[in-house]
Order: structure tokens, then C-alpha cells, then sequence
């Protein structure tokens, strides 16, 4: 991760900085550029967020969104996937979806990439649990396994040992269903 070199600047001020890519997040008042994603992790978030979408977006369910900022808690930061409710989503009169979310997502889901830090993830995950989330998966696509985050409750976890499990979801994406062999098999371009 790449750590500005900026003096010590508020939340405000962060956002009126211009976006980087990869994308800045704001977390405990520093500045951390995120990894630019390898080829496994773009092709799972690639492939989880039209799935989830097709399950969530026509029932009005919720909506999915890849690399979106959410700001919250003092905090910026861009998951690698953001799921909202349907209900929290902003709408304009003109029925077009807002620009800017500044809550918490109901669901986050990170994708670990080569360079990363499962620990720095995984507190991503945990804070947006401790501000509201319903749950958090942290994908390892090297090690072919995926761990549940819910608030005030044990992580799960799941791995290609058991490819015929159905990963948890939260309570509103209850129509989403997904096995841990198809999340895996989509590494090998295999689609359902």
C-alpha cells in the first residue's frame, strides 16, 4: 500500500482532494492508496457483482457496486464490492441514483489481491461491521477460500474442501445463492 506523505489532513479535506487510481482511502486519519487488482481479483469481482445484481436489482433488493466510496465513521473507503439495501439507496427527484454514499454498506465484500494484507482487509471489513454492516467476505483466490464476517458473531469459513457449500449472504439477499466451487470456477472461466 502507498501511504501519502501529506501532513496530517481532515476527512473534509480528503474528499476534496482529486481521485487517484487506484483509489485513496481515508482510514484513521491517513491516507492509503489501494493495490491496483491482478487478474483473479478482477475477474471475481467481475463476476459477483452482475450476479448479485441480477438477484437483488429486480426485486428491489438491493444493488451492488464495485469500487464505490463510502464514507462513514470519520472514514472513506472504496470496497472492492459495496451492496446497499434498496431502501438506503438515494434517488434525485428526477429518480436518478445519488452520486455520493455517505453511510456504511450493508454488505462489503473485499477480494484479497497478492500484495495485500488479509489483517488491513480484514479491519476494513470489521470496522464497517462495528458501524452497521450486515456482513463482510474476505475472498483469498490463491487460497481458494472465503471468510464470513457478521456482527457479534464467530467468522466462518469456507473452502474448496466443501466446493458444493452455499456461501451466507445477508437476510435481504436471501434470493442470492452462490457455492463456493462456482466462485472458484469462475477463475477457470467456467460460468453456471
Amino acid at each position: 500500500m502507498v501511504q501519502a506523505s501529506l501532513k496530517s489532513i481532515s476527512l473534509e479535506e480528503f474528499l476534496l482532494l482529486p481521485e487517484t487510481k487506484p483509489a485513496s482511502e481515508y482510514i484513521d486519519g491517513e491516507i492509503i492508496q489501494k493495490f491496483m487488482p491482478k487478474v483473479k481479483h478482477s475477474t471475481l469481482q467481475g463476476e459477483l457483482v452482475p450476479a448479485i445484481n441480477a438477484k437483488l436489482k429486480p426485486q428491489k433488493l438491493g444493488w451492488a457496486f464495485p469500487e464505490l466510496r463510502c464514507t462513514f465513521a470519520g472514514r472513506s473507503i472504496v470496497p472492492d464490492i459495496a451492496v446497499f439495501t434498496w431502501n438506503r439507496i438515494s434517488f434525485d427527484e428526477a429518480g436518478n441514483i445519488s452520486d455520493d454514499f455517505v453511510s456504511v454498506p450493508d454488505w462489503i465484500i473485499e477480494i484479497l489481491s497478492p500484495e495485500q494484507s488479509a489483517t488491513t482487509l480484514t479491519k476494513k471489513v470489521l470496522r464497517c461491521l462495528a458501524n452497521g454492516c450486515q456482513m463482510g467476505w474476505l475472498i483469498d483466490p490463491d487460497d481458494f477460500s472465503v471468510f464470513i464476517y457478521q456482527p457479534k458473531q464467530e467468522p466462518h469459513y469456507f473452502d474448496l474442501d466443501a466446493p458444493e457449500d452455499f456461501l451466507p449472504v445477508p437476510a435481504f439477499a436471501h434470493d442470492f445463492q452462490l457455492s463456493v466451487g462456482t466462485l472458484f470456477n469462475w477463475l477457470k472461466g467456467e460460468t453456471p
